[in-house]
């Protein structure tokens, strides 16, 4: 009887808790109202949005430098919260005083108008780029995919500590600390998913993870955690252009913290290093970021029992890593981005040596010479490269951009999971583009097409360009396939009429396959299903291989 009563006070109490501001949300410990106006302007749109939601407690004081603590979710409330915008993002580098937050572990989340707590619609999470050091939910809105999908889908996005406020390591760090502390944001905020998207109309049982570069090594991170194995929460895994690495030494990451603790004025060791550490002044950690190679504080290896235990290429070749359905690509001009010159500036041999490998200063002299000749010169017998510029790009995107994706779907396919796919991205960024024609379908350019035309900046805020008519056409199809794969863990159920459907990963007599995105007309796109060629395959084998690994750190 007690529990009945119990049970009518809270549903009673849910009905009170309306808002002018929007419809509202209860969660019990936390009521938020959120946003109905769609881009457009009109209100009472199509989806409702709710932003700047804690999944965890304020990262200050004793809390700089640990885990995400969980909040107080055993209390109820009866005060409905302002959720129609946007949270602060993380600081970011370079860093400026004012613009950012160290207080930025929030959410964000968007769901059609009409979804009710308990419709298990399925949920898409994404997981934002930057290089660990920049970027923010706020360049990667998710209306389209929540407006465009048939039959319903919620989206959220996370925002997670960056640069040395998210990825300060070292043993100092472990032993009165947490490393990786980005990374178990991110966790903390799809274990916040877990526990509270039901109420959103959301569905704990069937959420897919998303992200790019940085937010696609994210994604593989997430996968591979604790070395497969504690259950991930979550089914479906996209990893798009996984970027990252080399990751530090432990040399390496030992000097970064001593650079950090000496510029913010602490101790590198001893009981006194991280409580002046967590002490010090935002003033002096912004310092310290800005004054410290950019790429300096990103994850680390923890070491068996850690959240990543090795490096994740490791973790995959000895299949100690979760078996989810997989959809992994990346932008055929990944390489173009990252070799590190314009065409000009590659004419012989030696200028990919000491060019595209200024990146990746632990590849042996050995390496290099093997990777000429997997790459043979442009006036080579059977050369698929006509200039060195073109060589040295294959590379560059290579290394890591093109065959991580493959590698991971590979593993999982010799699992035999479902539901693995391959995609390669072909259409440019616009804007991009028409800045450097010779960087092709540069970096990024799916991001382009998959929200609105965005151009992120650091600090600087977010650019979108409106879309003409075949842009806009390769947009939905692209949005199409991302939910559908999220949703159903295919992406052809949900695709658009004139779409080809994307077949798997694995095809025919051993073959490996993988959906070509290319933009077409203003009816139409011209992507097409192609094969994994078997020189490709044997690039990836290599780039992939124990001892060239050891030497990128990937």
């Amino acid at each position: 009887m007690l529990l009945l009563l119990l049970v009518s006070i809270s549903a009673a109490t849910a009905q009170r808790l309306t808002s002018p501001l929007g419809p509202v949300v209860d969660l019990g410990y936390a009521a938020y109202a959120g946003n109905t106006t769609s881009p457009t302007g009109i209100a009472d749109g199509p989806v409702a949005f709710y932003g700047n939601i804690r999944y965890a407690q304020p990262p200050l004081g004793d809390l700089r430098f640990r885990a995400p603590a969980l909040l107080d979710e055993t209390t109820s409330t009866t005060q409905v919260l302002d959720a129609r915008d946007w949270g602060p993002p993380c600081i970011q580098h370079p860093a400026v005083v004012g613009i950012g937050s160290e207080d930025c572990l929030t959410l964000n989340v968007w769901k059609p108008t009409n979804a009710s707590a308990g419709d298990k619609l399925p949920v898409a999470v994404y997981i934002h780029g930057g290089g660990f050091f920049a970027g923010a939910p706020q360049g990667f809105p998710m209306y389209d995919w929540v407006a465009q999908h048939p039959g319903g889908i919620i989206g959220v996005s996370i925002t997670y500590r960056l640069n040395l406020l998210g990825f300060l390591g070292g043993p100092v760090v472990a032993a009165d600390g947490d490393l990786n502390a980005g990374l178990l944001d991110q966790r903390a905020g799809l274990e916040w998913v877990q526990r509270h998207i039901s109420e959103f109309g959301g569905d704990p049982e069937n959420v897919a993870i998303y992200g790019e570069s940085a937010g696609g090594a994210a994604v593989v991170m997430q996968v591979v955690a604790y070395a497969g194995k504690k259950t991930v929460p979550f089914k479906r895994a996209t990893a798009q252009s996984i970027g990252f690495g080399p990751t530090s030494t432990a040399e390496q990451t030992d000097a970064f913290f001593e650079s950090a603790a000496g510029i913010i004025g602490c101790p590198a060791s001893g009981s006194d290093a991280m409580p002046c550490l967590r002490n010090a002044s935002v003033g002096a950690i912004v310092s310290a970021i800005n004054r410290i190679t950019n790429g300096a504080f990103s994850p680390v290896i923890e070491g068996p029992t850690g959240f990543l235990p090795d490096l994740p290429s490791r973790l995959i070749a000895n299949g100690n890593f979760s078996n989810v359905e997989f959809t992994g690509g990346h932008c055929t001009g990944d390489g173009n981005t990252f070799a590190g010159g314009s065409p000009a500036a590659f004419q012989t041999d030696e200028d990919i040596r000491t060019i595209v490998f200024s990146r990746w200063p632990g590849v042996s002299n050995t390496t290099i010479g093997q990777a000429l000749v997997i790459y043979p010169e442009p006036n080579a017998t059977g050369s698929p490269f006509t200039t060195q510029y073109e060589r040295a790009t294959a590379m560059a995107g290579d290394i890591i951009f093109t065959c991580m994706d493959w590698f991971l779907a590979d593993k999982l396919t010799s699992r035999s999971v479902e539901n693995v796919f391959a995609f390669s991205w072909n259409a440019p960024d616009t804007v991009l583009f028409n800045a450097q024609p010779f960087l092709g379908a540069m970096h990024t350019s799916d991001l382009y097409y998959l929200f609105d035309g965005t151009n992120t900046f650091n600090n600087a805020g977010n650019t979108f360009t409106p879309f003409n008519t075949s842009e806009a056409t390769l947009s939905k199809e692209a949005i199409a396939y991302w939910t559908s794969f999220g949703a159903t863990g295919d992406p052809s159920v949900d695709k658009e009429e004139t779409s080809p459907a994307w077949e798997s990963f694995a095809g025919p007599g051993g073959t490996r396959r993988h959906m070509v995105l290319t933009r077409g007309g203003n009816m139409a796109t011209n992507s097409t299903m192609g094969n994994f060629t078997t020189e490709q395959i044997q690039r990836c084998q290599f780039w992939m291989s124990a001892n060239v690994t050891a030497e990128t750190r990937i």
